[in-house]
């Protein structure tokens, strides 16, 4: 069973076609996914696919990119994050690719996560452009640690994932590792340990190839898996096994039946 880790099936570019999107993942061995919140406005449609969809987790959160405005408080965090199939705070993070200083409120609202996230036991998504540095110094001033997670969609040096991993943090790779430009971060994702890696799609964006330029999807994840076993040199299986068992063990899923019977 391959597990997607990272995806916006509340997004309109699959919402819109919910049913086939996971009738598509299932036939493509996709067993699970992680529908990720990016508002508190979209919240309530993540969670309810969740609650109805065993294949199918949420998260709570609000996406660095998301304009400063009504600010979600850490009691407003813990408590969505108590719904059923929430496994996660997130995504959240630094952005300052697009976003100008000063990002004062940017900082904060992921403090604010860090400190939901260690409440509530739930791990956190971590989203990080152009901002590594201050990204390592937020979570280690408010230790970030205590409750672990994934860094997403990575595309940071090997020291960046190192430092991910030395605070207990997973590190998970999309779509981009297979394009052909990638072959920095292809290095990266050679010389980390399986025992830390995720897949994901971070769908309805950045299609794996032979997709690219498409609308994502979950059921494209195995082609992720392929080219990590490439490049780490075993098999799509082992990928697949390490990176399921990596999933359950991140967001401390220990109920999931299927999972538990394979």
């Amino acid at each position: 069973m391959f597990v997607d880790s990272h995806c916006h099936l509340a997004f309109p570019e699959l919402a819109g076609d919910i049913d086939g999107v996971l009738a598509r993942m299932s036939a493509a061995g996709v067993g699970r996914a992680l529908s990720v919140c990016t508002r508190l406005d979209e919240f309530e449609g993540v969670q309810a696919l969740a609650a109805r969809d065993p294949r199918i987790y949420a998260s709570v959160g609000v996406h660095p990119d998301t304009p400063a405005g009504a600010e979600p408080t850490v009691a407003d965090l813990v408590r969505l994050a108590q719904r059923p199939r929430v496994v996660a705070i997130g995504e959240t993070g630094l952005d300052y690719y697009r976003l100008p200083e000063p990002l004062d409120w940017q900082r904060e609202r992921f403090r604010i996560h860090i400190r939901a996230a260690r409440e509530s036991g739930r791990p956190l998504i971590i989203h990080t452009r152009a901002a590594a540095v201050d990204t390592l110094q937020i979570m280690r001033e408010e230790r970030a640690g205590e409750a672990g997670g994934v860094f997403h969609c990575f595309t940071e040096t090997l020291e960046v994932a190192e430092a991910a991993i030395d605070l207990g943090f997973h590190v998970s790779f999309s779509g981009i590792v297979t394009f052909k430009n990638a072959r920095e971060l292809q290095a990266v994702a050679a010389a980390l340990p399986l025992a830390r890696l995720l897949i994901e799609t971070d769908s309805p964006y950045l299609a794996p190839v032979p997709h690219r330029g498409r609308t994502n999807e979950p059921s494209y994840v195995p082609h992720v898996a392929a080219k990590l076993a490439e490049l780490k040199r075993i098999s799509v299986a082992e990928i697949e096994t390490a990176t399921k068992d990596n999933f359950f063990r991140c967001f401390n899923i220990l109920n999931d039946e299927a999972h538990l019977k394979l």
